[in-house]
């Protein structure tokens, strides 16, 4: 995995809670990802120079603890599966602390597809990048980055209670539960 991404959560991020919105970790989620091929020379940039774009064909996230203003969000990536015209990169966001535990934030899985800049037809991934991608998958000894089970979720996750849950607040409620992270609280 690379854990080559690292931002700060900015006011942007946030919604009128204090809490980053859960569509920004999305957005996050994709920079990490495209940071890691881009590492590793398989990003946009090599698919432009080979006349393919990317698009993304599927997003899967899954939620696990709240993140605020301010707080330092780093990202573990890496290429899990590669097809004949697509390929599907895992990716971990994780909350910084000041004891240097991260704690995750989301996981999930992101799957790009290869596109003809003109037609948007899918075309297949071009055989150097393709053997590139390959050569950055992990071997199937690591564990996939994780999707908890339904079971897990059902207990809140693999890490206890996930704060800023909608089951950490009362109904109609304008501020943070009390278990959501701020600055300088602790975990």
């Amino acid at each position: 995995m690379s854990a080559g991404f690292r931002t700060r959560i900015e006011h942007v991020d946030t919604d009128a809670t204090g809490i980053v919105h859960f569509s920004r970790y999305t957005s996050l989620m994709e920079t990490a990802g495209t940071e890691h091929l881009e590492a590793h020379d398989a990003g946009l940039t090599a698919f432009s120079a080979a006349g393919v774009d990317l698009v993304a064909a599927e997003l899967r996230v899954t939620y696990l603890h709240s993140a605020v203003y301010r707080d330092v969000i780093t990202g573990d990536t890496r290429v899990d599966h590669v097809g004949a015209a697509w390929f599907r990169l895992a990716v971990r966001l994780l909350r910084e602390e000041e004891d240097d535990v991260r704690t995750p934030l989301v996981t999930g899985d992101l799957v790009f597809a290869a596109v003809d800049p003109d037609t948007r037809r899918a075309v297949p991934l071009p055989a150097p990048l393709r053997q590139t991608l390959r050569g950055i998958v992990p071997d199937a000894a690591h564990e996939r980055i994780g999707t908890p089970s339904r079971s897990a979720l059902s207990r809140g996750g693999p890490h206890g209670p996930a704060a800023g849950h909608l089951g950490n607040r009362r109904s109609g409620a304008r501020t943070p539960s009390p278990a959501v992270h701020r600055p300088g609280t602790g975990p």
